[in-house]
């Protein structure tokens, strides 16, 4: 999964968002288990905010989120994290088959807002909902009184710095090019 890096505003306050894509999460056959990745489990130790985006048209990922949650609920037992659920694609609404209402329905049960948007047609709608959620995520980091909400001490990811990644393969390629015209 990519790690998406943005800084933006909210409420005066400069927020540093990272955002790890989570694919190949999928159940387990016919069961309500799930299979991932390692590295989806530790970008659930590190996160401070989760957003279970699942497209109306496809009822596969809408019966993946309870199990996904049920598995960080595993991991971060008694935190209080808050969380987002997204219904996408809500332009295709003749290819619908999940309804607002079973939405409406599992965001109630996980504890989490509820947000049904168009990534294509409408950006505004995924931008508000994510502004909630970092505004939701501000407010309880607040109320830890500077104290760790969890006690693991796990190293966030870092996004890749274009510009090393240049120099980088900039070096690569400077050094093979001398090595081949001194032999």
């Amino acid at each position: 999964g990519a790690l998406y890096s943005r800084k933006f505003t909210i409420d005066g306050e400069q927020i540093s968002l990272q955002v790890q894509d989570t694919p190949f999460v999928s159940l387990e056959d016919d069961t309500d288990s799930i299979c991932c990745q390692e590295q989806i489990n530790r970008s659930i130790y590190w996160a401070d905010g989760f957003v279970f985006v699942y497209s109306i048209t496809d009822y596969e990922s809408y019966r993946v989120i309870r199990p996904l949650h049920q598995h960080i609920r595993k991991i971060h037992p008694n935190a209080n994290i808050p969380l987002l659920l997204m219904a996408n694609k809500g332009d295709l609404l003749r290819a619908r088959q999940v309804s607002s209402k079973e939405g409406l329905q599992l965001a109630s049960e996980l504890g989490g807002t509820y947000y049904e948007v168009s990534a294509r047609e409408n950006c505004e709608g995924v931008h508000e909902a994510f502004q909630q959620l970092c505004q939701e995520v501000g407010r309880m980091i607040g109320s830890c009184n500077g104290e760790k909400r969890r006690g693991l001490h796990l190293v966030r990811p870092k996004s890749p710095n274009m510009q090393d990644l240049k120099r980088r393969l900039k070096q690569a390629l400077t050094s093979k090019g001398k090595s081949a015209t001194t032999l």
